[in-house]
């Protein structure tokens, strides 16, 4: 029995320093860069939540990547130097801005998205949907452990 608390201790220990998904950040990485797009995998975390909705503000962003304000604020200041997206101020906050996406910016949603398929693809090799599954369902069970 103590072989497999040492198995389990080690998956999880592997977990809580991000092992896995630095792994799959790291290979999305390579795969935006091998596809000739000029974004960080973290940037595209903010891409991504633009893709599905634009004009949202950078605490909202934070919220939905699960980063702090000032990470925010560090990745949208790169990607407006990028030309990728703008900040408009919101007519009913003034202390807000809302975030929306330039043309360019809109014209990477396929490519990026197809590269975010293929990493999740290449992460996913080898298992079966039943896997993927059980994996799901655990992974959901310890979020709503820890909310």
């Amino acid at each position: 029995m103590l072989d497999q608390d040492l198995v389990s201790q080690e998956y999880f220990y592997n977990f809580l320093t991000g092992k896995y998904s630095i792994a799959v950040m790291r290979r999305l990485q390579r795969n935006l860069k091998e596809a000739g797009l000029s974004i960080t995998s973290e940037q595209w975390s903010i891409m991504y939540n633009l893709w599905v909705e634009e004009g949202l503000t950078q605490q909202e962003l934070a919220i939905r990547t699960f980063r702090d304000k000032p990470s925010v604020t560090r990745l949208i200041n790169n990607l407006e130097r990028l030309n990728l997206v703008i900040r408009v101020n919101d007519k009913n906050d003034r202390r807000s801005n809302l975030i929306y996406l330039t043309k360019i910016g809109r014209k990477m949603k396929d490519e990026g998205m197809k590269q975010a398929n293929n990493t999740i693809e290449q992460a996913l090799g080898g298992l079966t949907d039943d896997q993927i599954a059980l994996s799901h369902t655990a992974l959901h069970r310890v979020l709503f452990n820890l909310k």
